[in-house]
């Protein structure tokens, strides 16, 4: 269904931001004050809808595709979208397919790779292996991006791959969340896309005003701006913080915002997986459980299938849909990109979202949990101790 309306130092992060107070609405100085604007939007939580409303935009295009995504699959669903390109790119528009190494080593394959090319699609891989620099393969482009002719453009967690299709998958499907947004926020997601491409990872961010911001996880400002937004918007709180991660390994200022929210008397409630595609992850997050439950945070263990949506909704004013997991990969190696938004009705549609979430969740119960076997306690020791290399 969708709803439519028209580089790691330590915990501590290497930021510029600061707190503030704009208007009488918290905003982290990491993004400029978000006012006003214009509130044309469709939320996507099932993959097929969302992947036909992008081939429909993709066939209508006109003038340039810019595409990126961590997994673009060899399956139906990647070839797919890989002959929708090609087409495009057959009467003359511009298309430029940005993929992640890793990502493209464990999901596609080389006759993928070769025909996309032949078809005249400008494919790139990103830090593709160098024996001489083999470091840089861990720092991955992570980021989920679509922009068609600069009127469109989607972001979220949804990757292109038959998990997350209900007809190729099944009920088993991941759970996932995006966005497509219009003119007013594609022209800077162009430019975003056009600086990574070309080498400028260090991007700025000058939408002053708008209702919704791209954040790049690395900008000129700040080296870890998700990060800081994530700790600011927990630290400036008043009222709720509802959080839902796939994977949560969550560094010690994150961990230390939710539990001081919590102790205030915000509503603080965490929604992640019961099934998850990497153990060590979970094992690290439970290994993060016990402090923030002493703290009153309420934890909720999503249980029908994997969860792969990234969201936040603070106070019911503040929102954050995209790419970055609340995990030391996404918050310091990674490249990501969010969708900052003030839009009351998408933050309202996502909080709304969430509620449905945990009807398909158990709570975690502190006194039960505390009672857990000791065994249990071992292989959260061993992900915790792995964090920062899951």
């Amino acid at each position: 269904m969708h709803l439519a309306v028209t580089e790691m130092k330590n915990d501590a992060g290497d930021c510029h931001c600061r707190d503030a107070i704009a208007s009488g609405n918290q905003s982290p100085t990491c993004v400029p004050p978000l006012q006003g604007g214009h509130r044309s939007f469709a939320l996507f939580v099932e993959g097929d809808e969302l992947y036909e409303t992008m081939l429909a935009d993709i066939a209508a295009a006109h003038t340039r595709i810019r595409m990126e995504s961590y997994i673009f699959a060899a399956d139906e669903i990647g070839w797919r979208f890989a002959r929708a390109l090609a087409e495009r790119a057959a009467t003359g528009v511009d298309v430029r397919l940005h993929l992640d190494s890793a990502g493209f080593l464990f999901w596609g394959n080389r006759k993928l790779k070769t025909w996309l090319r032949s078809q005249g699609i400008r494919l790139r891989l990103f830090h593709r292996w160098r024996w001489r620099d083999p470091l840089r393969y861990n720092r991955r482009n992570h980021r989920k991006l679509l922009v068609v002719d600069e009127t469109a453009v989607y972001v979220g967690g949804f990757n292109i791959h038959r998990e997350s299709s209900r007809v190729a998958f099944g009920a088993e499907r991941w759970r996932d969340t995006h966005v497509r947004l219009g003119d007013a926020v594609a022209h800077s997601a162009a430019r975003l896309f056009d600086d990574f491409w070309n080498g400028r990872r260090r991007q700025s961010i000058t939408e002053q005003g708008a209702v919704n911001v791209l954040v790049p996880n690395i900008n000129r400002t700040c080296r870890q701006a998700l990060h800081c937004l994530y700790a600011d918007s927990f630290g400036n709180a008043h009222r709720l913080i509802y959080l839902t991660t796939p994977y949560f390994v969550p560094d010690h200022r994150s961990q230390r915002n939710l539990r001081e929210a919590a102790q205030r008397g915000v509503d603080v409630r965490l929604l992640v997986p019961r099934k998850s595609d990497h153990i060590l992850v979970q094992w690290a997050a439970r290994a993060a459980y016990a402090k923030l439950l002493d703290a009153g945070v309420s934890i909720y263990e999503y249980l029908p299938r994997m969860l792969h949506t990234k969201t936040a909704v603070v106070d019911s004013i503040w929102a954050m849909v995209g790419t970055a997991n609340l995990d030391y990969r996404s918050l310091f190696i990674n490249h990501e990109i969010n969708l900052v938004s003030r839009d009351p009705l998408l933050c309202q549609r996502l909080e709304a979202q969430f509620m449905v979430d945990l009807e398909d969740a158990e709570q975690i119960i502190g006194r039960q949990w505390t009672r857990r076997p000791w065994s249990q306690h071992v292989v959260e020791v061993v992900g915790w101790l792995a964090r920062r290399w899951l």
